[in-house]
């Protein structure tokens, strides 16, 4: 749901992913656990249907902007953001789907840039603006959902 925000493919995806696993089970080696290889079924399924739907990973162009943008994502704490997760969730969904994925892949499933590139078939410098894109707009989303509730 985190990476295709819609119920109905997030649903269908699951299915393909659960009888794709069960199709395969003989090629499980037990060189991790069977959630992660379900899990890895699963994300790699997402991907597909993502590139089904040309979903568009924008390349960095600009790095500088990048470094800019992460020196001020990194000031810490912020309490004017509301940081309860059905609250992050939510601003989530209201992201692009290429950068949802990218946001939910890193923060979420515990990938790095250079991982995700590779999943994703995009550059690691992509992957890293991509993130900070969306991290920087559910920060926005947030702190815009803070002062209405307050207001």
């Amino acid at each position: 749901m985190r990476m295709l925000g819609k119920r109905e493919d997030a649903e269908d995806v699951l299915q393909e992913a659960f009888a794709d696993a069960f199709g395969r089970i003989k090629e499980f080696r037990f060189e991790s656990t069977f959630g992660y290889w379900i899990k890895q079924i699963t994300i790699n399924k997402c991907v597909s249907a993502l590139r089904k739907k040309h979903i568009d990973f924008q390349e960095a162009e600009d790095w500088e902007a990048f470094e800019t943008i992460a020196e001020e994502l990194d000031t810490g704490y912020d309490p004017d953001i509301d940081l309860k997760v059905e609250s992050v969730k939510k601003a989530m969904m209201q992201l692009a789907d290429g950068s949802r994925t990218i946001f939910s892949l890193y923060l979420f499933e515990g990938y790095d840039h250079l991982e995700i590139a590779e999943i994703l078939n995009i550059s690691e410098s992509t992957s890293k603006t991509q993130y900070m894109r969306a991290r920087q707009k559910v920060k926005e989303l947030l702190t815009q959902s803070s002062h209405e509730e307050r207001g």
